[in-house]
């Protein structure tokens, strides 16, 4: 009898092979990322090597980076930014990286949130739009560091200052997107939806908002860098507390290596925070990806 032949290999499920290309293109981009950064790491070192930086006020990566260990009694677990302290550890830079994130994330969502309330109330009721819309158009060029001694001396010193900072950094430019974003969604959507029986709820949910969404998570992304410069000041002049904090700390007591350190620890929570905000679009905006993945 002779040998019997084998069954043909089946062909990858496109579920499979959609994960190895996402896999594929994750790879690629990461090894980009890390292209971006080591040229820049190159050229830093290169310009100490060659006595082109001053090593006291701009010391090369390998200086401020490898003395972790000093930089380390900086960052206190209970948050609480003063003077040098003993028995620093990660654990305690990792807690006040995540305070600072944490104001940046309530700031934010509160911003968000309230923008599109605000701009859905404004265009959709007459009262209310031709009563709050001049305000909002007087407050967006106000830049959100004169917010800062109002947001003092209506909540003190703590962590409800630099919230309301982010808020204010992103509330009224959001808004004046989200009208925008209205304004722009194809009247014959809405015309089908009305024909097709829809009540004005259902005409809002189902067709407005997933038609605004993708161009506001845009704008929301572009002012989150915004809103962490802005709660660094905030946590610099009016918090006490932070990452903030430590740089300004850092530059009274001119310890440069201290200030290149946490502006390496802002620019990675930063980085990480623009990663997840992204991530959160795509599960959010699920529909984009699938006509992305159609070639659409």
């Amino acid at each position: 009898m002779g040998a019997s032949a084998k069954p043909p290999a089946k062909p990858p499920s496109a579920a499979g092979a959609r994960v190895m290309k996402n896999l594929r293109r994750q790879g690629v981009a990461a090894l980009w990322t890390l292209a971006s950064i080591g040229s820049i790491i190159g050229l830093w070192e290169l310009a100490a090597a060659m006595g082109w930086a001053d090593p006291l006020l701009m010391p090369a990566p390998h200086v401020f980076l490898g003395n972790w260990s000093e930089q380390l009694h900086f960052f206190d677990m209970a948050n609480t930014i003063g003077s040098s302290g003993e028995g620093g550890s990660w654990v305690g830079v990792l807690s006040v990286v995540l305070w600072t994130s944490m104001r940046v994330f309530v700031g934010l969502l509160l911003g968000f949130v309230l923008s599109l309330a605000v701009g859905v109330l404004i265009r959709y009721n007459t009262v209310f739009g031709k009563l709050s819309l001049p305000a909002v158009t007087m407050f967006a060029p106000i830049s959100p560091v004169a917010w800062l001694p109002v947001a003092v001396f209506l909540f003190g010193i703590g962590d409800k200052p630099a919230i309301f900072m982010v808020f204010i950094a992103i509330f009224f430019v959001m808004v004046i997107a989200t009208l925008a974003q209205i304004d722009e969604v194809p009247k014959s959507y809405i015309h089908v939806a009305r024909i097709m029986g829809a009540s004005k709820r259902q005409v809002f949910r189902t067709v407005i908002l997933p038609a605004i969404l993708p161009g506001l998570f845009v704008t929301l992304r572009i002012n989150l860098f915004a809103a962490w410069m802005v709660v660094l000041i905030a946590e610099a002049a009016g918090v006490g507390s932070g990452l903030g904090q430590i740089v300004m700390m850092a530059r009274n007591t001119f310890n440069a290596s201290l200030v290149f350190f946490t502006m390496t620890l802002i620019g990675l929570a930063g980085f990480v925070f623009d990663q997840a905000l992204g991530l959160m679009q795509r599960r959010m905006l699920w529909w984009i990806d699938a006509d992305k993945a159609n070639g659409k």
